[in-house]
């Protein structure tokens, strides 16, 4: 007959058999506590892994959160999950589901920005599409003075980008665009970076039509080289604040460095990003002597060498507009 201190150590062997089996189950077994179908997770930057857990339980990725809680006490590598957008296949086990989170890439987002968009509204597209706010993307992007070198595009970003991310990312896409022999010609006009986003932005703001780029840029070239002031409806746009609206001749007042009617030359920077044919106008316009532009009505413009002929086409338009 086995001694007391036998059935003891025997019973002891058997209750670390058994609770080692469970605890085999509970992490490796598939399906025990994790749904049956597959889920959403997102998972935003700086998400501590105890809310992780929580939203897991939340979302009906899994049934309860202490088995997930132990493993983490368990290997607490686990705990290190990306931020990110997470479609949680079905029927994981405990441990194979912070593994498949603990691994996984960030997924990437399709985004396309169109050209002419200012800082703000180019926040708001960026937010709609990934985990950035709005006002924090155009508030650093504001402070770095990013206005005109967001690049246009349609690009993949990871979801979980941080504001600086995306926006260096866009600036590498400009200068990746903007190559030395660009450069030089550029100095060859007179004009440095800065200076070229600005004109190619008002160029880019004034017309939507590429093959109209050139001309647009051949007038206001001209009006600098004859010290003209630009008079460029767009850049009173840009430095009256709120929606963009109809401009009456009071705000042709407005006290502003990128007031272009009341300030000669360029005004201090980009108004928008410009796209790629609006830079290449500028670098290389047209060849012609108009100084004025008033739009047809129908989408394009009509350009004149004297004022005289500016004005008959402003008296065409206002009257194509007054029939319609």
């Amino acid at each position: 007959m086995p001694s007391p201190s036998n059935l003891r150590s025997h019973l002891l062997r058997t209750v670390i058999l058994i609770l080692a089996a469970a605890a085999g189950v509970i992490l490796f077994l598939p399906g025990l506590n994790t749904a049956p179908e597959s889920t959403r997770l997102q998972i935003h930057r700086g998400t501590p892994f105890s809310t992780i857990v929580r939203d897991l339980e939340t979302n009906g990725a899994i049934t309860v959160r202490w088995p997930l809680k132990v493993i983490g006490r368990l290997v607490p590598s686990l705990h290190n999950i990306k931020p990110g957008r997470y479609l949680i296949p079905p029927g994981l086990s405990n441990i194979g589901l912070l593994q498949y989170l603990h691994r996984h890439d960030q997924d990437e987002v399709r985004v396309t920005i169109p050209e002419g968009l200012d800082i703000s509204a180019t926040a708001a597209i960026i937010s709609r599409h990934l985990d950035i706010d709005s006002t924090s993307f155009a508030r650093e992007a504001t402070k770095r003075k990013l206005e005109g070198y967001l690049f246009p595009g349609t690009y993949n970003f990871p979801w979980a980008s941080t504001p600086g991310e995306a926006q260096e990312f866009l600036l590498r896409q400009f200068h990746r665009f903007f190559s030395d022999s660009m450069r030089s010609v550029a100095e060859g006009k007179g004009l440095d970076e800065n200076a070229l986003l600005t004109l190619a932005s008002i160029v880019e703001a004034e017309t939507p039509l590429d093959e109209e780029k050139p001309l647009v840029a051949s007038v206001y070239l001209n009006r600098l080289r004859k010290n003209m002031p630009l008079q460029a409806d767009p850049t009173i746009q840009y430095a009256i604040p709120g929606p963009r609206r109809r401009l009456y001749y009071k705000d042709l007042r407005t006290d502003s460095p990128y007031n272009t009617y009341l300030h000669r030359g360029l005004p201090p920077g980009p108004i928008c990003s410009p796209g790629a044919q609006s830079i290449l106008a500028v670098l290389n316009p047209a060849e012609t002597s108009y100084l004025y532009f008033v739009a047809t009505g129908k989408g394009g413009h009509n350009f004149s060498t004297t004022l005289s002929a500016h004005n008959r086409n402003i008296r065409r338009y206002r009257a194509n507009r007054d029939r319609r």
